[in-house]
């Protein structure tokens, strides 16, 4: 999804070439409060009044971060967020599977695009897209194209992921899904969107989002977060889903299957009238007591003429102000990670790949909702 990024003082850029790891979730480094960081196209993100400096949200490569998601890292305090008494990580019962650390692979070229099929306006230009600040709102008519843009991104990643086994590499992943995605008339949206070069996200294991397709291959035990996002008749459609590769230990399922349910709980949480803080509050709330933390640098955004809009989505406690509208679309998609000591990050030097500093497994799921006056209907489902 590119997701839409805020990145914390717990983001860091690698001072070297960094470990060999391929991912795809772009993120917005965090300014510390001894260092700022200023990145192109950089737009003013209100603080989350958490005792933090405030987020930017920008789109310069290797330097800050955006999120299929906007993220958001900030510090727990008075009361906001609950203390987590409970055991961090697998439990006592479980065995994570011995895995080496992801290794970064060959990129082959972008793959090309028919000229018969529309492009979004962002093609062309390895600027990195400002966040619009407009709230994207559907009628009768547009959320009939919201639907069926929604509708293919859900049957690419279907089929996406019945491809996941080891051996396979994610350029293969890449290969087909941007085949059933022209062969169906659509442009896949993160390509050439701020330079990203290829028409997925596909992100293994440490490799919290944005991870890049490339020349590795799956491994027996992986978990992978396949990320698409479609253009169809001028409208985006943006969902995502994390995949077991063969014999996957138990940890690892349990990681995944909370965070599944994170992302269904804050759905749950939505309907017009609703404070857009709530979403945080339930998925914080389910991850916790499961031990599990929630990435806070990366977040949810508007979707729909417009990649990435307001309102930024918040999966963590916060206190940001605002209330869900009936009409409007957005998504959420929660990361989250084996222990709330995990949840810092480190940007490889390709810009896009973030991976937890630890090495621990990061799992993540994503739907596009449109608020309803009940409740929130789900677009991205086959």
């Amino acid at each position: 999804c590119l997701a839409v990024a805020l990145s914390p003082s717990r983001c860091r850029l690698p001072a070297a070439p960094p470990p060999r790891r391929a991912r795809f979730l772009r993120q917005l480094p965090y300014p510390s409060s001894r260092e700022r960081y200023t990145a192109p196209m950089a737009v003013r993100v209100p603080s989350m009044e958490l005792n933090r400096s405030p987020p930017l949200l920008s789109g310069g490569r290797g330097k800050t971060c955006l999120q299929k998601p906007f993220i958001v890292q900030a510090k727990r305090s008075g009361g906001l967020e609950k203390a987590n008494t409970r055991p961090q990580g697998p439990q006592a019962s479980e065995k994570l599977k011995k895995r080496e650390p992801l290794t970064r692979g060959t990129v082959s070229a972008p793959l090309p695009v028919p000229g018969h099929i529309p492009r979004p306006p962002y093609v062309g230009s390895n600027k990195m897209p400002e966040i619009s600040s407009e709230r994207q709102m559907q009628d009768k008519e547009t959320i009939v194209h919201m639907k069926a843009a929604c509708e293919l991104a859900a049957r690419v990643l279907e089929n996406a992921g019945k491809l996941v086994k080891p051996s396979v590499t994610t350029d293969e992943i890449d290969k087909a899904v941007h085949k059933m995605i022209i062969d169906a008339g659509a442009y896949p949206s993160p390509l050439g969107y701020g330079g990203f070069p290829k028409s997925v996200c596909t992100s293994v294991n440490e490799c919290m989002c944005h991870g890049i397709p490339d020349s590795r291959e799956l491994k027996d035990g992986d978990i992978i977060n396949i990320d698409v996002t479609v253009y169809l008749n001028g409208f985006h459609g943006d969902t995502s889903k994390t995949f077991f590769c063969g014999e996957v230990d138990e940890a690892s399922k349990r990681l995944v299957k909370v965070t599944e349910e994170c992302m269904l709980r804050g759905i749950a949480a939505c309907k017009h009238g609703v404070s857009f803080k709530k979403i945080g509050r339930r998925i914080s709330e389910h991850a916790e007591k499961h031990g599990f933390g929630v990435v806070e640098q990366f977040v949810g955004h508007g979707v729909g003429r417009v990649f990435h809009s307001q309102p930024i989505i918040y999966h963590q406690r916060n206190n940001m102000p605002g209330q869900m509208v009936e009409g409007q679309t957005f998504t959420i998609e929660p990361i989250l990670t084996m222990g709330s000591s995990s949840i810092e990050c480190d940007m490889w030097e390709d810009g896009w790949t973030a991976v937890t500093t630890d090495g621990s497994l990061a799992a993540q799921f994503e739907h596009t909702i449109l608020i309803t006056r009940t409740g929130a209907e789900i677009l991205t489902k086959c």
